[in-house]
């Protein structure tokens, strides 16, 4: 690749700036530092890309997406970084909401408005979507047929009784795009059949992952059979060789992943190159690359890509079930990430119990009062401890900052109370329906 073909196609910030001028010079020697969620293959790829083209070195700063959002909130006073590098963009929605994103203004031509049926860049100019991102599960084919298990088509089928122990999944506290794909669940099914469908695959959870890229490693190895990720963690396992598959089922979304530069960003000239390049054509078949096999935003990309990589320009099908409202994610986040902590991530092994007894009791029990007796077990199973409405307030949803990484950790305040009182009643309702379920299973 001849650095003058790269330079042609960044007609921004690089573009004004000749190789071997004092100015690009100057810019070259300063350290673009970019706050990700991305995992080493995506960053180190993209990012020694970058450098190559231009010159400029790059410090990737790697934090879970969420921990991202809490270090740009706390250091905004003496801020050190360029860039905020992630996939989901209710994340971006939140620093920009806290005035700690600045705008800026795309030379590179040739980008649609819209993938899908949502916006590829943020309206107002904070956010730039350089790729989009689909949400799906991955299987490893091998495990699947040593274990004589049938290939899920939806999710409903990774709530069947067949895959109890065989599904992994990071949680939404942990992971951003986790996050998405909670919430696009529960927009696409609704608040009550989403966490009843939710919970119903939670309880064929092997393991809660620490980790979003903990998913498909766990896959890959064959540590479990079937994992729930964002598209391209299937798709770069897939062209590394592993054996597995991916599918995008009908309910899912059709969203950018994200680049911002951070307001009061030390190097802006440099951040703005990176946003030039990540969308040139360079840095758009980048995104092709095996280790990355993310979705170029760029239409024209999609003629250089592998046979039967998914192009959501030409398949509507992609995401078409679910219009993802960006607000109503943004006004519940950390209610969804608590929600879940509490009621599955921390709970995972009471659930765990009752959705076998469940299992078993569905297998076993005939007649009506067992079955009235089953029902009543998966309600209490499905039960959430408050409502779309309570969960959208706004007052109520501040109250819940505190991230928990894991169980130890302290959440204080009111944050603690509510969270206490939402555990001792998912913990009565699990023991209870485990208890109706075991009862109807000997009748």
């Amino acid at each position: 690749m001849k650095k003058s073909g790269i330079f042609r196609a960044l007609p921004g910030a690089i573009l004004a700036l000749t190789v071997f001028s004092a100015p690009f010079q100057a810019l070259a020697a300063e350290k673009l530092v970019i706050v990700t969620s991305y995992p080493p293959d995506t960053t180190v790829t993209v990012g020694k890309a970058f450098t190559k083209a231009t010159g400029i070195k790059v410090e990737m700063l790697k934090k879970k997406t969420t921990a991202g959002i809490k270090y740009l909130q706390a250091s905004a006073a003496n801020n050190t970084s360029d860039m905020f590098w992630a996939s989901a963009p209710d994340a971006f929605e939140v620093l920009k909401g806290d005035g700690l994103l600045q705008k800026y203004k795309v030379k590179v031509t040739g980008i649609p408005e819209k993938v899908g049926s949502f916006p590829i860049n943020d309206p107002e100019g904070y956010y730039k979507g350089f790729a989009a991102s689909g949400y799906g599960f991955m299987w490893n084919t091998r495990y699947l047929k040593a274990k004589k298990l049938p290939v899920p088509k939806t999710w409903a089928d990774l709530a069947k009784a067949v895959y109890h122990g065989h599904v992994g999944m990071s949680a939404p506290s942990r992971s951003g795009t986790t996050h998405l794909t909670v919430e696009t669940l529960l927009q696409g099914m609704g608040w009550e059949k989403g966490w009843d469908l939710m919970k119903g695959i939670a309880g064929n959870f092997k393991t809660v992952t620490a980790r979003s890229f903990g998913v498909p490693d766990g896959v890959n190895s064959g540590q479990f059979g079937v994992g729930i990720v964002i598209d391209f963690f299937g798709l770069s396992s897939q062209a590394s060789g592993f054996p597995v598959d991916f599918l995008y089922p009908k309910v899912t979304t059709l969203v950018p992943a994200n680049i911002a530069i951070v307001k009061n960003a030390p190097n802006p000239k440099a951040a703005a190159a990176f946003i030039e390049y990540l969308l040139s054509a360079e840095g758009q078949e980048v995104l092709l690359d095996p280790k990355i096999r993310r979705l170029p935003v760029n239409p024209k990309t999609y003629a250089k890509a592998p046979k039967g990589f998914p192009n959501p320009f030409k398949d509507k099908s992609i995401g078409s079930a679910v219009k993802f409202d960006l607000k109503l994610s943004k006004g519940r986040y950390n209610i969804i990430n608590s929600l879940f902590d509490v009621m599955i991530t921390y709970r995972l092994d009471d659930l765990r119990a009752a959705a076998k007894a469940i299992q078993n009791a569905e297998a076993k029990a005939k007649g009506t009062a067992a079955m009235k007796m089953i029902a009543e077990a998966k309600a209490l199973v499905a039960k959430v401890p408050i409502g779309a409405s309570k969960a959208s307030h706004k007052d109520f949803n501040k109250i819940f900052k505190k991230k928990r990484k894991k169980k130890s950790v302290k959440v204080t305040g009111r944050q603690a109370e509510f969270e206490q009182a939402w555990d001792t009643e998912i913990k009565a309702n699990y023991a209870k329906a485990k208890a109706l379920a075991d009862k109807a299973a000997s009748m």
